[in-house]
């Protein structure tokens, strides 16, 4: 598919949120402005990443197209997991030790994100509006059970399928639909009635929008999927409103839109560090700058040439970059004339 800056842009917003939320976590408990910052973000931040990944989604189905999208998820999966469980013995995080199966920290979207495809062959056969309901409804009931949870990434695979769903089914005209000026304008009421709601209501868990636990894990067993379906709505319009104001021009860091999976696989090496260093604290709006700021300079070096180029092989299992770049120093080096 032919890129738009468009969606480089939003892609370059959210993997900036991404590492922002994980830097701000530690930083909410006991603080409303930092827990409504924090939960502001969840509302939309994962499922308009996930809603994204659909709409580039359009080829899932084929044997081969499988078959490279596991060399793509499953290898890099299992890799980072082996790494980042040595990486938190070595800084001396609490629960180090996972099976390959229980995803570590952020690496569960790889897991998930594999499924989702698989998930297509058979959802892509559906009218869009049934499916879409279809997936909506198995969201809400796998809440009611205990035993779908991390594991496997299964509570999360389900929970977030109608993101991936949508996005599939949408094209680029009904994405302008929401690109308007008029759309801006309510997606900016909706934005600010969220902050306001979640600042007038903190005492509500983030862990409804994460997807990883059961009702019944949240406290609430009788009306979680109800609950639920009010966090489906929220997301949906969150997602809209703030995809509403990502600009359609180009930037010159537009491009770093296109090398969000380095930023993702990589950023938990620092982020985990400063959590045990805590290396960082919050007590001012300076303070939640300052840490914007590293954020920002996360995803710029992660998404660097020299990172991607040193890390291709265990991210896309490809060495195009290396020999790219060996090839380029050998011939300046055959052209060097003393």
């Amino acid at each position: 598919m032919k890129r738009d800056v468009f969606f480089d842009n939003a892609k370059l917003l959210l993997i900036f949120l991404v590492v922002f939320g994980h830097m701000i976590q530690p930083f909410t408990d006991g603080s409303v402005p930092m827990y409504t910052l924090y939960t502001w973000i969840y509302t939309f931040h994962m499922p308009a990443f996930i809603f994204l990944a659909g709409f580039f989604a359009k080829g899932s189905g084929h044997k081969d197209y499988i078959i490279q999208l596991a060399k793509k998820l499953i290898l890099p999966y299992l890799i980072f997991q082996l790494a980042y469980t040595g990486y938190f013995f070595f800084i001396g995080k609490d629960g180090w030790l996972n099976g390959p199966f229980y995803p570590h920290w952020s690496l569960w979207f790889l897991f998930s994100l594999f499924c989702w495809h698989i998930l297509l062959y058979w959802f892509k056969k559906i009218p869009p509006i049934i499916g879409i309901t279809i997936a909506v409804e198995v969201g809400l009931v796998v809440g009611y059970f205990n035993d779908i949870g991390h594991s496997f990434s299964l509570s999360r695979t389900f929970v977030f399928f109608p993101f991936f769903l949508a996005g599939y089914w949408l094209t680029k005209e009904h994405v302008k639909l929401f690109r308007t000026r008029r759309a801006r304008e309510i997606g900016l009421v909706v934005m600010a009635l969220t902050a306001g709601l979640i600042a007038a209501f903190p005492e509500v868990s983030s862990g409804w929008l994460l997807g990883s636990k059961s009702y019944a894990d949240l406290g609430n067993p009788e009306f979680g999927g109800l609950i639920r379906l009010m966090v489906y709505l929220l997301a949906a319009v969150m997602t809209v409103s703030v995809l509403s104001w990502v600009p359609g021009k180009e930037y010159r860091f537009s491009y770093l839109g296109g090398k969000t999976l380095y930023v993702y696989l990589l950023h938990g090496f620092f982020i985990q560090f400063f959590r045990q260093a805590e290396w960082f604290k919050v007590g001012s709006i300076f303070d939640i700058l300052g840490l914007a700021i590293v954020a920002a300079l996360i995803v710029y070096l992660l998404s660097s040439s020299i990172i991607r180029t040193l890390t291709q092989p265990l991210i896309e299992g490809r060495t195009q970059l290396i020999k790219h770049w060996w090839h380029r120093h050998s011939n300046k080096d055959s052209n060097y004339q003393p």
